[in-house]
């Protein structure tokens, strides 16, 4: 693994523990897995696995999958600056465009980040 590959694994692995330490304090529990990924020069993906609380879990069990879906976006909508922020903080980066999706159904969040030009 080169020098490059070290600092690229320690910044994804510093982005992976931003986000389930927010999702702790959002939520009082965080996935049980993380992983971030580059996309190209300009994008940045966080997969979390197993993140559902045990409410909602029962909520897509009972057939409603789209209401977890629904509160799980708006709260991330509300707290999105503390996101953006984190990344920001991490890379050294302006985040441009924040997306955040879930999937209720298999338990997994993906946390999106647009970054802007590198400085």
């Amino acid at each position: 693994m080169t020098e490059t590959d070290q600092q690229g694994s320690s910044v994804l692995e510093a982005v992976c523990t931003a986000m389930i330490r927010l999702h702790k304090e959002q939520f009082g529990r965080g996935p049980t897995r993380a992983r971030a990924y580059f996309n190209g020069a300009d994008g940045l993906t966080c997969v979390l696995q197993e993140v559902l609380l045990p409410a909602e879990r029962k909520l897509v069990e009972l057939g409603d999958a789209e209401r977890v879906r629904e509160a799980r976006v708006a709260f991330q909508a509300a707290t999105e600056d503390q996101f953006t922020t984190a990344v920001t903080e991490i890379l050294g980066r302006d985040v441009q465009a924040f997306a955040s999706g879930v999937d209720p159904i298999n338990d997994v969040i993906f946390e999106n980040f647009m970054l802007g030009p590198r400085t």
